[in-house]
């Protein structure tokens, strides 16, 4: 909703894989700021809800590690517990149709596909940062970096602190605003120091928070989701919705 040129660049890339790709008008909210705030019971319908949106696809695939992880880790949790207060209507077979085949971008480009260079042209230096969740809930591993390194043009640059959390935390942003500035200044800070015109991240929500400090340092760093640099190509290069900062033998200006 917020970022709607990330899902465009998911099914560019996907289609250019020769992937057939659908987008059922019916899907919603995955149910995580609901879960997460501790509305249990209203996350329930959208539980029930995404399984029947995707009923007929193979796969789920996701440009986001938060949303793919909810679905894997907390979909279960949440039907085993309506099930033993003797009220599962439809959950678990909700959760069990939904989980196997919900699989984060990176994972499903290359575990399913079998792919890592997907003839994307990106020619920017860029530093890359991991989202929690998809470092330990869904343990991508090295996999974001290896679609990157294939990237033809593209330098990459390692993150000090890289594993550690940019402090948005979806509504932890909101109940604890000073920890979460803080922590997000210092990956802002460490960003900044590789000297990358570009942030790059696999999950928006994490982008979003990042790009906040960036802008209100008027910092000369741009935020950009993985999937819009993998499906950039020279017949078709990246757009950006802010031009790229200048960079001058590989550092920002």
């Amino acid at each position: 909703m917020l970022y709607p040129d990330t899902g465009r660049a998911v099914v560019t890339l996907l289609e250019r894989l020769g992937v057939e790709v659908g987008f059922p008008a019916a899907q919603s909210c995955c149910g995580q700021p609901q879960f997460n705030t501790g509305y249990r019971h209203e996350t329930e319908p959208l539980v029930r809800r995404y399984a029947a949106a995707f009923d007929g696809y193979d796969y789920v695939v996701t440009p986001s590690g938060s949303c793919a992880a909810m679905v894997r880790d907390n979909y279960p949790r949440i039907a085993d517990r309506a099930a033993a207060e003797g009220r599962d209507d439809g959950l678990t077979e909700a959760a069990a149709a939904a989980v196997p085949k919900t699989y984060e971008l990176t994972e499903f480009l290359v575990d399913v596909l079998g792919v890592t260079d997907v003839g994307a042209y990106f020619p920017y230096p860029v530093t890359y940062h991991p989202s929690c969740h998809g470092l330990r809930m869904l343990r991508l591993g090295d996999r974001p970096r290896r679609l990157l390194e294939a990237v033809q043009g593209l330098e990459l640059r390692e993150l000090a602190g890289a594993e550690e959390c940019c402090g948005f935390g979806g509504t932890f942003a909101v109940k604890n605003p000073d920890v979460s500035a803080a922590m997000g200044e210092d990956k802002v800070r460490h960003a900044l120091d590789t000297g990358a015109p570009v942030l790059c991240g696999a999950d928006n929500t994490c982008l979003m928070h990042l790009d906040g400090i960036l802008r209100r340092q008027d910092a000369p760093q741009r935020t950009v989701h993985l999937a819009e640099i993998l499906a950039s190509t020279k017949s078709l290069p990246y757009e950006p919705a802010r031009p790229l900062p200048a960079t001058e033998t590989g550092k920002i200006r």
